[in-house]
């Protein structure tokens, strides 16, 4: 799996359209990989540092207009 950062408190993506929520940063890196892989751009942000479990409120966001893209490539069946 590739690395994926957490942005913490990164207002520079305050724009970018929620895609999903997460409550554990494993979930949301495995589900960002998915986009990655997909070949769309995410980032996962949270206003406030995880706990000691890396759980806290994550979200998965894209850039302004790749939302309907993003849940697409999300609920695409595996082939």
């Amino acid at each position: 799996m590739t690395h994926i950062d957490l942005h913490i408190g990164d207002s520079g993506y305050d724009d970018w359209e929620v895609v999903r929520d997460f409550g554990d940063l494993e979930t949301a890196q495995a589900f960002c990989q998915l986009l990655d892989e997909a070949g769309l751009e995410a980032v996962l942000t949270s206003d406030y540092e995880l706990d000691e479990f890396h759980h806290g409120d994550i979200a998965m966001r894209v850039p302004p207009g790749k939302w309907s893209e993003a849940n697409e490539a999300l609920d695409a069946p595996e082939p």
